[in-house]
């Protein structure tokens, strides 16, 4: 990879970023703007799309299934919880590096990661070829109430799986996978259901078949999103493009809620980074992160309100998609 950019374009992008000014013309702390529409998978008990200025592409989609309860043979935990499953693939056609190997090694490691941010305090190491260290997420940081996707506790549970996938590729595509996710979430709707209690420890469930008899995924609101930041030089970055990548020397990932609380960290590459440097780069995505997740939540609303007022008044809900930045 890094033979795909010249001593010359490096030496221009490393001086442009030490000035605070970027090849786009942007500074450190600009992000792109980001396209994103919800709804978009019929199929799906909720869905959205993101799409980042200059090219990165992808498609989140959520479906809600029922299964059995995972309980853990040591512990017993997980009796009165569902489960969330993510994936992320990405497609050969986004990118020339997720051909072959490439991308299986990139598609683990994602997916790995992005079902580390969104688990209640289960520690995953993620594989990567890029020398990455992990932190844990703290307990609870993942904001789905899994005690409420159990349906029968030690029997069966709702199981939310959470696909994204990969479209186009021009940087910052965890960024993207985590807005996308979070906006699914909230365009996810789970059937309610009946228990009945037929004695002797047996129970049986139905569930409605009314579509507008279903619930919203509780905890949504504190589920985290990600932002990636990029030491280039002695300085750092957001949202960097592909060329930007190349030159990056460390990555970190800084996983935040809506309140300010970080739930997770993963850095990438070789570089290291100093400690006061570390400390600045981990503030600055708290509260860029927290800046995200108000602007993203307005947008929701907005949409959701629109809906309702129309679905009120008998008007057919058509998704055209919305902008936030």
């Amino acid at each position: 990879m890094p033979g795909l950019i010249s001593p010359a374009e490096r030496d221009y992008i490393l001086k442009g970023i030490e000035c605070n000014i970027r090849v786009d013309g942007r500074q450190r702390q600009d992000y792109r703007e980001v396209t994103l529409e919800t709804g978009v998978v019929s199929q799906a008990s909720g869905s959205a799309r993101v799409r980042i200025a200059g090219g990165t592409d992808v498609l989140v989609s959520v479906k809600a299934e029922i299964g059995p309860v995972q309980v853990d043979p040591e512990t017993g935990d997980g009796a009165d919880k569902g489960q969330i499953i993510c994936s992320v693939e990405c497609a050969p056609s986004a990118s020339q590096q997720y051909e072959g190997r490439g991308a299986d090694d990139l598609n683990n490691e994602l997916t790995q990661m992005m079902s580390r941010f969104l688990s209640h305090g289960t520690s995953m190491v993620s594989s990567s070829s890029e020398a990455t260290e992990s932190a844990s997420s703290s307990a609870g940081a993942g904001g789905i109430n899994l005690s409420k996707l159990c349906i029968i506790p030690g029997q069966q549970c709702w199981i939310l799986f959470i696909d994204a996938l990969v479209m186009d590729y021009a940087g910052n595509l965890m960024d993207a996978i985590f807005i996308g996710t979070r906006a699914a979430i909230f365009d996810t709707r789970i059937p309610k259901t009946k228990v009945q209690d037929l004695g002797d420890g047996q129970f049986e469930f139905e569930v409605l078949d009314d579509v507008e008899d279903t619930d919203s995924v509780e905890g949504r609101e504190d589920l985290p999103i990600c932002v990636t930041l990029n030491k280039i030089g002695a300085r750092h970055i957001v949202d960097a493009s592909p060329l930007e990548e190349l030159c990056t020397e460390a990555k970190l990932v800084v996983a935040v809620n809506r309140s300010g609380e970080l739930c997770g960290l993963q850095k990438g590459q070789d570089g290291g980074i100093e400690p006061s440097l570390l400390l600045e780069m981990i503030q600055f995505g708290k509260t860029m992160g927290q800046t995200m997740i108000k602007q993203l939540d307005a947008r929701i609303k907005e949409e959701v309100d629109s809906d309702l007022e129309k679905r009120q008044r008998g008007e057919p809900v058509q998704k055209l998609g919305f902008y936030a930045q």
